[in-house]
């Protein structure tokens, strides 16, 4: 099997698995509370596109190099998600109105946590399999 090919399967469906719990369970009242004036029906293809998007910069830059560690791919992928979601929170809030901080510093966090996690365990199941 392709490293890469399931290097990349493996990391989107544990961050779409994750991000769904997260943004349909977990978090869903808080954001509801938060913005929920502002949010609307979600639009699945920009949906999609995300997330193919983001998983190829997750190898890119965190996960895909032959040495990538366990350990570097935790500490780089939660420094990738901080940045990705910070740049997008930190620009909502800047623009709109109903934007709030407590939304902002979760949002962040999650997208650290969601990050660092998909990208090592993307990368654990890649070596398992393909050895």
């Amino acid at each position: 099997m392709n490293r890469i090919a399931v290097l990349y399967v493996a990391t989107l469906v544990i961050l779409t698995g994750l991000d769904f719990m997260f943004l349909g369970f977990l978090a869903k009242g808080f954001f509801m509370a938060q913005v929920g004036d502002m949010l609307g029906d979600i639009r699945p293809v920009p949906a999609v596109l995300f997330y193919l998007i983001y998983v190829v910069g997750l190898l890119v830059f965190v996960s895909g190099s032959p040495v990538a560690t366990w350990q570097s791919t935790l500490f780089y992928g939660a420094l990738f998600g901080l940045f990705c979601y910070a740049t997008f929170e930190l620009t909502a809030l800047s623009l709109l109105r109903h934007w709030t901080w407590p939304v902002v510093l979760l949002d962040i966090a999650w997208g650290a946590a969601v990050s660092a996690v998909s990208s090592t365990a993307g990368l654990l199941v890649a070596n398992r399999l393909t050895v």
